[in-house]
């Protein structure tokens, strides 16, 4: 099969399309013909070596895709060859042929397409266990969404509104603010702005009952427009490093500052296929929309890492073999 290899950590360059050895699968496994591959960050942080990669090269990125099932494993029930399959966590999957768990296995209804599955999966899943885990949302609710128009904020803003809350959105941009305002947020705010004072403003000095918190640096900011009894959800850090949190705060204003991960909550295979299905069902009934992805072939992968490394990308980048 080909595959998007690396044999040594660096920049885009360092990748190559290239024939490799099919993968061999366990009993347990079926074989996956790729149909559509999702690029994410935590490729690039593989591919320059900032994530610890088991092994010896080369190395194979990708983590999400769907596809059609060529063979089925020994032990495996339930998967037949000619199933689609999606996956969300399942490694090297930047190849034209992928070993898939059946835990991880997540069948794929006839009206949701590879693509849609490869761009919704991770970020979708993340922003699932944000809304119903981290903090569930009820009908009322006021949330705050940092970096509302990215991957993960886009679908924040929907489920939100599906859970019956309201959104108040902060992000960089005219083009992006309105990107969020288009999906239905309810106000959005630029960070330039004065926005801690825009969010007084139109919660009428109380404060938003959640912050969804993945700056890092803002951290408290964000603790500063929560109302007395309200939670901050802390699931990344990409303007920097957060400050550390006095727990006495926490005790004077009833405040709650939780975390999240993704790996904490897909730890079986109903959990994968129950959440993943919700998240189908609000695509097929119109209610969660999925931005147009920017489509590469497998073997340009080192151009979509430069595309996505450019900060100029909107929606989910995808790698088709």
């Amino acid at each position: 099969m080909k595959a998007l290899i690396f044999e040594k950590f660096g920049g885009p360059d360092v990748l190559h399309y290239q024939e490799i050895d099919s993968p061999v699968m366990g009993p347990d496994e079926v074989l996956l013909e790729m149909k559509a591959i999702g690029l994410n960050f935590a490729d690039v942080y593989r591919r320059k070596g900032n994530y610890h990669l088991a092994g010896n090269p080369p190395y194979i990125c990708g983590y999400e895709g769907a596809g059609i099932v060529q063979r089925v494993g020994s032990n495996v029930t339930g998967i037949e060859v000619g199933d689609r399959i999606a996956f969300a966590d399942v490694p090297y999957a930047n190849a034209e042929l992928v070993a898939v768990p059946k835990e991880k296995a997540i069948p794929l209804p006839d009206d949701i397409s590879y693509e849609t599955a490869a761009s919704l999966l991770l970020q979708g899943l993340t922003a699932h266990y944000l809304t119903k885990d981290s903090y569930s949302i009820k009908n009322g609710d006021a949330a705050l969404i940092h970096a509302s128009a990215g991957g993960v904020g886009q679908l924040l803003v929907q489920i939100i509104k599906i859970l019956g809350g309201s959104v108040i959105g902060l992000t960089s941009s005219e083009e992006k603010r309105q990107a969020a305002l288009s999906i239905g947020a309810d106000h959005m705010f630029l960070y330039r702005e004065d926005w801690k004072q825009h969010v007084e403003d139109v919660t009428s000095g109380n404060g938003v009952d959640v912050v969804y918190e993945s700056v890092g640096s803002t951290l408290m900011d964000s603790f500063e427009v929560t109302r007395i009894g309200g939670t901050v959800v802390f699931f990344g850090m990409a303007g920097g490093d957060p400050v550390s949190v006095d727990p006495r705060m926490l005790m004077d204003t009833s405040k709650t500052l939780t975390g999240g991960d993704l790996w904490n909550v897909l730890t079986s295979h109903e959990e994968r296929v129950t959440r993943s299905h919700e998240l189908f069902a609000w695509i097929q009934e119109g209610t969660l929309k999925v931005s147009e992805p920017t489509v590469f072939p497998l073997s340009e992968g080192a151009k979509a890492h430069k595309y996505l490394e450019s900060r100029k990308s909107t929606g989910k980048i995808l790698l088709i073999p």
